[in-house]
């Protein structure tokens, strides 16, 4: 009897061993729940993040430029080469390569006038290089495009004094002005000055233009009365903006009207810069997902990216109709060139930009949207809506 007492209380028996592992499992596996639950919440959180921060950036440099549209140019913007002579449209959004990087890249007409630049130009549905498709971009899928014009007043351009030294409008000499005490500006080409590629406006005999420098030299020494330089418009710049043959809105009618080795009235740099999206597929694998970037384009020089997995870019005007009267706003137009409304008349700008996280190749991924509006302070203003 001893003996049989003894063996019970020794071990379990195996119904009770089932049972403890049963319940052991259920505890194991709550608690796998409970970390992958935590793990997929961390994820979430850093998608989301990373998103965000993508397109804050590009929202954040987008609108910066965006509220600058038309600052410094001439009241209605400024005329380009037309007219007997001339060779064609004039381009933004390309490069000294030659390459563009946005359909229908060439500037607008101002009623029966060709060839226009405004502080603001839309480009509705021509938001994406070569016309590729995003397949991430939610249906229908719309990109639009945005170039932005005005003055660039950080490298002090101005504070030279420049003259045409030929007939034609194709070079330009600088020097600082004899009466000048200082402080002296730097050499045109120090960092931050003047590039090949860069679009200058000159006015001068009550005329505005613009050119594209296809070549310059510098000579004394930067931040003293010696600085000098020349700028080169030369025919067949990427841009065709300097086409001296044209009869006007070129260089050549502004050194008609001011004479060669004659002061201008004013010299400034200007910005033309384009946004627009970039996408390319990753060759890892077949069927690797796109690659999408938000890049900028400023005048002729080569784009940069400022954004990673933008995969939607949409602008909308709120524009003042002034076929009508009185005037009214057409809000929330998507096209107002489109519909025969002059960009001169653009208001205000909504943007709406779409970001996409990646992670385990787009498994996963969230897509998050970020909207703003942007008053375009040097277009035309009304005081009322």
């Amino acid at each position: 009897m001893n003996m049989a007492e003894r063996n019970r209380t020794q071990g379990f028996t195996l119904m009770e061993l089932m049972v403890s592992m049963a319940l052991g499992l259920l505890v194991m596996a709550a608690m796998a729940s409970l970390f992958k639950i935590g793990m997929n919440s961390t994820i979430l959180v850093e998608q989301r993040t990373e998103a965000q921060e993508e397109m804050r950036v590009g929202m954040d440099l987008m609108v910066k430029d965006l509220s600058l549209a038309g600052a410094g140019l001439p009241s209605g913007g400024v005329q380009l080469p037309t007219g007997t002579g001339n060779n064609g449209l004039s381009k933004f959004g390309c490069d000294q390569s030659g390459t563009c990087h946005v359909v229908n890249d060439t500037y607008p007409a101002n009623g029966s006038s060709t060839n226009y630049m405004y502080g603001i130009i839309p480009g509705y549905e021509n938001g994406v290089e070569d016309g590729a498709s995003i397949k991430a971009a939610p249906s229908p899928a719309i990109n639009d495009s945005v170039t932005v014009v005005y003055a660039d007043y950080n490298f002090p351009l101005s504070d030279y004094t420049a003259q045409f030294s030929t007939a034609s409008g194709t070079a330009v000499s600088l020097s600082i002005p004899t009466s000048s005490t200082g402080p002296y500006p730097p050499l045109i080409n120090s960092a931050g000055g003047i590039q090949v590629g860069d679009i200058i406006m000159i006015t001068g005999g009550g005329i505005t233009a613009v050119g594209e420098v296809t070549n310059l030299s510098a000579s004394g020494t930067g931040g003293t009365a010696s600085a000098a330089g020349a700028l080169d418009f030369a025919n067949t710049d990427p841009l065709n903006l300097n086409q001296s043959g044209a009869a006007l809105g070129n260089l050549a009618q502004v050194a008609a009207a001011t004479g060669v080795n004659t002061n201008v009235a004013s010299i400034t740099r200007l910005y033309v810069v384009t946004y627009y999206l970039s996408t390319t597929a990753t060759a890892d694998y077949a069927g690797a997902p796109q690659s999408v970037r938000l890049m900028r384009q400023v005048n002729g020089l080569t784009p940069v990216p400022v954004a990673d997995n933008i995969i939607n870019l949409q602008f909308a005007y709120d524009t003042y109709n002034s076929s009508v009267t009185p005037a009214v706003l057409d809000a929330s137009e998507a096209n107002p060139i489109g519909v025969g409304e002059s960009p001169n008349n653009i208001q205000k700008i909504d943007l709406v930009v779409m970001g996409q996280s990646i992670n385990n190749w787009g498994n996963k991924s969230q897509n998050l949207y970020l909207a703003t509006d942007v008053s375009a302070s040097n277009m035309s203003f009304r005081n009322s809506y």
